[in-house]
């Protein structure tokens, strides 16, 4: 190809880390090794098992990646490269990637991306660290600033002694402080290589005054820069800290570890390193960078469904590997079982704060000596769970309830009687046990059961009455004039709960609908887009519903993201006041959408069929 095109990808990887970090002379030439690749949308680039021809880069579009049981991994935008995985293992894709709309590649044959490695340390340092994921499930050099900083910066003034700003950022654990005058203004940095450079080297006494020593008047960013600004102003500027400044207020610090931190994580890195876990301390030390993952994937405007899905994944792996581990404990299972998920870890639909609800089904060969084994079983792995993040079930809803530890003929007759007699508790439990999602076991156990339970709920209409009437029973906080009905005293007093009047009554109404049309899909989701589809509902009902509940749902995300960055732990609620005028109005029409469709249900209105 002529130079006009090697201009062109060179320009272009000048924004691609790490690229970026290359000579002038070696981009051009690795810029000229790059073939291009249009690919319309739908595509197949390769699948599970293929040989790989090269490293491929997004340059435009979009690409999703599937691992071998076709489960999303990841959808990946510009600058993302995809294939390294197979291609340093043994030359075969590990993954299939597909295009999801019309999309530009870029691919690096194999022997340069080995080269590179082996010369460049960037090269290898940034694919050695990904060896375990296909990629990294957002981009760094496309997020905000905002997104990745600390929002409580440490700071002292210019006459705090080197001695107590050297023990802040010890006890901190922390390389920096910011330098602010007593109107807050910063007027310089200080780090521990200042102290060692400036103070120690020269001799200075520990009661030297940190504006004696510290950078002033340090290079910024604002909030809304990028973070390839922060990554080409440290490598440009050979600097390790950068202040986050709102005009002249300190809002965060930024540091290389935070950049290493934040590329580490990914829905994928994790899953490898909980499948390898030896214990449960192990898995806890995994599952304690979900926070981190979800302020990744909002922040780098991932669609709702994929944030929860990745982090459901992994609350799956954790799930198997318990199963592994309660096993090689407990020696092998004296009959066939299947573990169960339901809740939002059934519709894989889980954020970043999350209870358990579980069950085990049986296979009918079981004797009465082996439930024993079946109780401890349950009890390793709820504990497990409970211990990695997943708290118990307020209701007990699991395994290690002797209830929910049945064989299939029991399962069976629990739901024969739920359908025959929809009491309160019975549309309570059957509500919970509809979104249940095989995850480790038998999945045979299951399938028949599943399908007999849709075909004889669906066609008892008092039982199909009690369900939508039990799926009324949340709704939207809407006020009367044009507002939200909020929460009135408490710990979250003036606040609206998300989860409970936005996402649940949705989850509801997709589990009626799914009822209705025998569908075996437990995802919200996925249940509206199949009533669509099996004409349960009207083409402009699901898409209006769908758009009301993708916005709730990444509302939802956005705050508990925005928790975590504060140093806080996600919850489900967010205060109207904290919003825009324009946020508050298309959340609220949201919820007139979603209460909209819970009356049209109430009246016959909302199913077609």
């Amino acid at each position: 190809m002529g130079d006009d095109y090697t201009d062109l990808v060179t320009a272009f990887l000048e924004t691609v880390h790490p690229y970026d970090s290359l000579p002038r002379d070696e981009l051009a030439h690795i810029a000229s090794s790059f073939s291009r690749r249009d690919y319309p949308a739908g595509t197949e680039i390769y699948a599970a098992g293929e040989p790989l021809r090269g490293l491929y880069l997004v340059k435009r579009g979009a690409v999703e990646v599937l691992d071998r049981n076709a489960a999303l991994v990841s959808i990946l935008g510009p600058r993302n490269s995809f294939g390294e995985r197979g291609l340093l293992r043994d030359g075969l894709a590990m993954t299939t990637a597909r295009t999801t709309e019309a999309s530009v590649l870029l691919m690096l044959p194999v022997g340069e991306l080995r080269r590179l490695i082996a010369e460049y340390p960037a090269f290898h340092r940034f694919f050695s660290r990904s060896r375990g994921a296909e990629t990294r499930s957002s981009d760094l050099a496309t997020l905000k600033v905002g997104e990745l900083m600390s929002r409580k910066p440490v700071t002292c003034t210019p006459a705090t002694t080197v001695g107590a700003a050297a023990a802040e950022m010890r006890d901190r654990r922390i390389s920096s402080l910011g330098v602010v005058d007593d109107g807050g203004r910063l007027v310089g940095i200080v780090t521990t290589r200042d102290l060692t450079a400036r103070v120690l080297a020269e001799g200075l006494g520990a009661d030297t005054p940190v504006g004696a020593v510290m950078t002033p008047e340090p290079l910024t960013l604002g909030p809304e820069s990028l973070g390839s600004d922060i990554l080409h102003m440290m490598l440009e500027r050979k600097i390790g800290h950068l202040p986050v400044v709102d005009g002249e207020r300190l809002m965060g610090m930024i540091t290389q570890t935070d950049l290493t931190r934040f590329q580490a994580v990914s829905s994928a890195q994790l899953i490898r390193d909980v499948a390898v876990a030896e214990s449960v301390a192990d898995m806890a030390a995994i599952t304690a960078g979900i926070p981190r993952l979800l302020v990744q994937l909002v922040g780098a405007h991932n669609a709702h469904e994929v944030v929860t899905r990745l982090i459901t994944d992994i609350a799956d792996a954790v799930t198997r590997r318990l199963l592994k581990l309660a096993e090689a404990e407990f020696g092998p299972p004296p009959v066939p079982y299947l573990w169960l998920a339901c809740g939002s870890q059934g519709r894989q639909e889980q954020t970043g704060v999350s209870d358990q609800d579980n069950c085990l089904v049986l296979d009918d060969a079981v004797t009465d000596a082996d439930m024993a084994y079946f109780q401890r079983l349950a009890r390793y792995v709820c504990d497990g769970l409970d211990a990695a993040g997943y708290f118990n079930c307020p209701g007990d809803m699991m395994a290690t309830n002797p209830r929910w530890c049945q064989p299939v003929r029991v399962w069976r007759q629990y739901f024969v009687g739920w359908i025959e007699t929809p009491n309160p508790e019975a549309q309570m439990l059957a509500s919970v046990m509809f979104d249940l999602r095989p995850i480790g076991g038998e999945v045979r156990l299951f399938r028949d059961l599943q399908a007999e339970t849709l075909e004889r709920a669906s066609r008892n209409s008092i039982f199909v009455a009690h369900m939508i009437s039990n799926s009324l029973k949340h709704s939207p906080p809407l006020g009367l004039l044009r507002g939200f009905a909020t929460i009135r005293s408490g710990e979250y007093r003036n606040h609206i709960d998300l989860k409970l009047g936005g996402v649940v009554p949705v989850v509801d109404l997709g589990r009626v609908y799914a009822l209705k049309g025998r569908l075996t899909d437990v995802n919200t989701r996925s249940r509206l887009r199949g009533a669509e589809a099996a004409g349960i509902i009207s083409a402009s009902g699901a898409r209006d519903l769908i758009e009301a509940y993708d916005l709730i749902a990444r509302v939802r995300l956005q705050s508990q993201a925005a928790l975590v960055r504060a140093g806080r732990k996600p919850d489900n609620y967010i205060a109207p006041s904290d919003m825009s005028d324009f946020e508050r109005s298309h959340l609220r029409d949201a919820f007139v959408v979603v209460r909209t469709m819970q009356s049209a249900l109430g009246q016959g209105k909302g199913l077609l069929g």
